[in-house]
């Protein structure tokens, strides 16, 4: 899957076939730091919730789901970084995290941050399914990397 060797801010190296799986599913995601941002300061805190996400995304794509189900989880995750970016301008604490601790602390077990009424009801069930998803995948990666 991803090269273990990585940067000091935690960047990796994809394997070719993977990278290209990535891009196939998720098209925009090198654009998704900017369209998330306030401030041009939010950027980089945008691709560090990028590299976050992507070994669950590419975790997503080992599953086999069905295409419009990993689109719904694409784009969940994509309004989950959009809520972070918009939640640390409200939560002081939550600004000084690294961003895995403040994405572990907008989910929990049993969903993500409530949304209402910017979402739907539908749409708020979605990003839970795919939060507790996020979560589990989290916590199973901490447990299996005790460095985490």
């Amino acid at each position: 899957m991803a090269d273990s060797r990585g940067s000091a801010e935690g960047a990796f190296i994809l394997d070719p076939g993977y990278a290209q799986r990535l891009r196939q599913a998720v098209p925009d995601l090198d654009d998704w730091p900017q369209s998330w941002h306030v401030e041009p300061a939010d950027i980089p805190v945008g691709l560090q919730i990028v590299q976050v996400l992507t070994p669950f995304l590419l975790h997503l794509l080992d599953q086999g789901l069905a295409k419009a189900t990993l689109r719904r989880h694409r784009d969940n995750l994509w309004t989950l970084g959009g809520e972070l970016i918009r939640c640390r301008y409200d939560d002081d604490e939550l600004a000084k995290k690294h961003v895995k601790d403040a994405l572990r602390q907008l989910i929990q077990d049993d969903g993500g941050p409530l949304m209402w009424p910017r979402i739907t009801e539908s749409e708020q069930d979605s990003l839970d399914a795919t939060c507790r998803k996020l979560n589990r995948f989290l916590r199973e990666s901490a447990s299996a990397d005790p460095s985490d």
